[in-house]
């Protein structure tokens, strides 16, 4: 009994991920109405992809979540071919070090700005933890995923590796929310230009 309660158990399981990996989003045609576009870090193409939306005219500000401490407005301006939209209303997000912490500073940051329609860009991969994150933490805000492709990689078995942990932790999140045990969220102040600015310095 124990034995067929298993293999149901871990048909179930790869069902998932056959599911999971056939529904990732797609690259939405309309970006009306955006008010503000998110960046998740993690890859160049996703920074470069957001700051060209961004130069576009798509949202009126860009957040970039998950900076490292060490990078400066100047360096994510000259590596994402950024101009002036970037230097006046890019914001620079410094505390999040994991999705939660993405959604949490994009929460803040929307609510700041009285947003209530975002563009999130992030992996394609990412996106579906992503998008479970950061709608937990804003229901009130529609999130708009606009997935980027990384670079292919050559080998198949990586690639699926890839995939299947970011399934196993998209699993994980789904549980935690629908338990009620992931961390509220702090009312802090979002990322702002003087923020930026002391960093360039």
């Amino acid at each position: 009994m124990l034995r067929w309660i298993v293999v149901a158990l871990v048909g179930l399981y790869v069902a998932g991920f056959v599911v999971f990996a056939n529904s990732l989003p797609r690259t939405p045609r309309d970006l009306a109405h955006i008010q503000g576009i998110v960046a998740l870090t993690g890859g160049e193409s996703r920074l470069d992809v957001a700051v060209a939306l961004f130069e576009k005219g798509v949202g009126e500000r860009l957040l970039i979540s998950g900076v490292n401490p060490q990078a400066t407005k100047d360096d994510l301006k000259k590596l994402s071919h950024g101009k002036k939209r970037f230097e006046c209303c890019a914001d620079l997000g410094y505390a999040a070090e994991d999705t939660f912490g993405n959604a949490k500073e994009a929460a803040a940051w929307a609510r700041f700005y009285h947003y209530d329609r975002i563009l999130l860009v992030t992996a394609r991969y990412h996106m579906p933890r992503s998008l479970s994150e950061f709608r937990d933490m804003m229901p009130g805000v529609t999130v708009v995923p606009y997935p980027v492709d990384p670079e292919i990689s050559r080998s198949w078995w990586k690639s699926l590796r890839v995939l299947h942990s970011e399934y196993a932790k998209y699993l994980a999140v789904t549980v935690l929310t629908a338990a009620g045990l992931e961390p509220g969220l702090d009312h802090g102040t979002p990322p702002d230009e003087s923020h930026a600015a002391s960093k360039t310095s």
